[in-house]
C-alpha cells in the first residue's frame, strides 16, 4: 500500500506519518521509485503502536523512540526491555539531597522495598519516583496518608504478578516483548484511570450525602 492508504487504514494524517518516518518511529517503506514507497501490515501495526505510546501513554517523541528501540533490539531480554521502558517513563526526579524530609522519604521507600523482598535496581527510576512522592507527602504534612502505602503495594504486587504471568504464557516472542512494554506504558495509564474511577465512587459513597 502507498502512504495514502496507510493513512486511511490507521487514521493518521500523511504529514504526521512522514514526521514519524523522519523521527525514526516508523521504519521506511520499500522504495518502488525515487518518490514512492510501499508499506505493509507491519507498518500499520507499528503506526498504531506509536500512536498508543504517544496519545495514551503520553510519552514524548524521544521516549517513544527509546521504547521502540528496546522492542526492536534482539539482544535485550524481556527484563531488560521492561527496564528500558521504565527509564523512558521516569526521568530522574529533582530533590535536595540534604533535605531531612527527602532522607526520610528515601528510607521509607527502601524499607518498603526491603520488606516486600522486591528484586529491583538501586538506584532506579521507579524507586526514585516513589521517594519523590513520599517526600511530597511529608513536606506537605500529609503523613497520615502514608498509612495506605501497604494497600497500594498489595494491589500493584498482585497486578504485576498477574500481568507478567499473562505475557509469559504467550508463545510468540515478539508478542511477549510488546506485551511487556505496553504493560509498562499503557498499564500506567490504565491504573491511573481505574484508580480515579474507584476514588470517585468511594468519594460519592462517603461524602456526597454530606453535601
Amino acid at each position: 500500500m502507498r502512504i495514502g492508504e496507510l493513512s486511511t487504514r490507521t487514521g493518521v494524517p500523511v504529514p504526521t506519518i512522514k514526521y514519524y518516518l523522519r523521527e525514526g518511529l516508523l521504519p521506511a517503506g520499500e522504495l518502488t521509485s525515487p518518490n514512492q514507497a510501499q508499506y505493509g501490515d507491519a507498518h500499520v501495526r507499528r503506526l498504531k503502536l506509536v500512536r498508543a505510546l504517544l496519545d495514551v501513554g503520553k510519552l514524548s517523541i524521544a521516549a517513544t523512540r527509546t521504547v521502540l528501540d528496546s522492542i526492536d533490539a534482539p539482544d535485550n531480554s524481556l527484563h531488560d526491555r521492561l527496564g528500558i521502558a521504565q527509564h523512558a517513563l521516569n526521568p530522574a526526579p529533582a530533590g535536595d539531597p540534604d533535605s531531612a524530609d527527602l532522607l526520610e522519604a528515601r528510607e521509607r521507600a527502601d524499607r518498603l522495598i526491603a520488606e516486600r523482598g522486591w528484586l529491583v535496581e538501586s538506584p532506579g527510576p521507579a524507586r526514585d519516583t516513589l521517594t519523590q512522592v513520599l517526600h511530597s507527602y511529608l513536606e506537605l504534612g500529609q503523613q497520615d496518608l502514608l498509612v495506605v502505602l501497604d494497600d497500594y503495594a498489595d494491589a500493584v504486587e498482585s497486578l504485576a504478578a498477574s500481568e507478567i504471568a499473562t505475557v509469559g504464557r504467550r508463545s510468540d516472542p515478539d508478542s511477549q516483548v510488546e506485551g511487556v512494554v505496553l504493560g509498562t506504558v499503557l498499564g500506567d495509564a490504565l491504573i491511573t484511570a481505574l484508580h480515579r474511577l474507584a476514588q470517585e465512587d468511594a468519594s460519592a459513597r462517603a461524602f456526597a450525602a454530606l453535601g
